[in-house]
């Protein structure tokens, strides 16, 4: 049962977001971590939740974060430290007494990868396993907002990406924050579990760019480039939507276009409406929430 606060890092995150949305929904007492004060924090405040400042790579400020939490969400971005980070989060959540950990992965991640990203968030996972606090693994496939990523490209009626013939079923963030909330409800059952989500339908690119066009009733041209026109197309979308990329991001993203070819992102299942109360959203229903962003 859950008495007591739940803590969310990512905060200002889509999937941050996205379960600190379901749990004030389900009457939840939420602390969330932030890197700093700005108009997404205020926000959080304003809704009744208890916003700590601080960072995943400060080993006094993630205890902090972590005093008198009952269960936690750990997340961090495609960057360096993950391990660094993990130590620190399970070490501190350890002396908290924190009863359990929802950990967010990545559906590429194991100990063979290629992408340098892939490999720590396999062993990520293997930390907060040797942690003794009970953890849930979570490996989604591609995010349906990588979309948004790439939306100055779409708005231009195009789709040159340097994925070919490999299928993913896209998922959103909201998604993954009702599995995330569910999962927080109940991390004694699931803690040692590694659960692949996905959405509901599998698509290429040339079949996404097919079905921008229907849902946006323009057309959007797929055309498969390489990883070099690719990356510029990126940092332009990146920036565009208050983002950046590196050379770690981009090392990972050079290894799983392979690894989307291969079928490593591909596959269905039903764990998004077990574990999260209901089916995953369409792609259709994603681009048209987000139809600004592309028209």
């Amino acid at each position: 049962m859950i008495t007591g606060k739940l803590l969310v890092t990512g905060a200002t995150g889509d999937t941050g977001r996205a379960t600190i949305d379901e749990l004030l929904a389900r009457g939840r007492q939420v602390r969330a971590l932030a890197h700093g004060q700005d108009d997404r924090s205020k926000s959080l405040q304003e809704r009744g939740v208890e916003v700590v400042f601080g960072d995943l790579l400060d080993f006094g400020q993630v205890r902090s974060a972590l005093d008198g939490v009952q269960r936690a969400y750990f997340v961090y971005p495609i960057r360096p430290s993950i391990l660094q980070a993990t130590a620190y989060f399970a070490q501190a959540a350890k002396e908290a007494g924190v009863e359990g950990i929802v950990n967010m992965s990545q559906k590429s991640a194991r100990g063979d990868a290629k992408s340098h990203a892939a490999t720590d968030h396999w062993l990520s996972e293997r930390v907060f396993d040797w942690s003794g606090v009970p953890t849930a693994h979570i490996r989604p496939t591609y995010f349906a907002e990588w979309l948004l990523y790439l939306a100055p490209m779409i708005k231009a009626g195009l789709l040159h990406v340097p994925f070919g013939t490999g299928k993913h079923a896209p998922i959103a963030a909201e998604d993954q924050g009702r599995v995330i909330a569910g999962l927080l409800e109940d991390t004694e059952s699931h803690k040692g579990q590694t659960y692949p989500l996905f959405g509901p339908v599998e698509y290429t690119y040339e079949e996404t760019a097919r079905l921008l066009s229907r849902v946006l009733g323009k057309p959007v041209a797929y055309k498969q480039v390489d990883f070099e026109e690719f990356q510029r197309a990126f940092q332009t979308g990146a920036r565009a939507t208050g983002r950046s990329g590196n050379d770690f991001l981009f090392q990972h993203l050079r290894e799983v276009v392979i690894d989307h070819q291969n079928g490593i992102f591909a596959g269905t299942n039903d764990l998004v409406e077990k574990l999260g109360g209901r089916p995953p959203m369409t792609l259709e229903a994603f681009i048209e929430k987000h139809r600004n962003a592309f028209v």
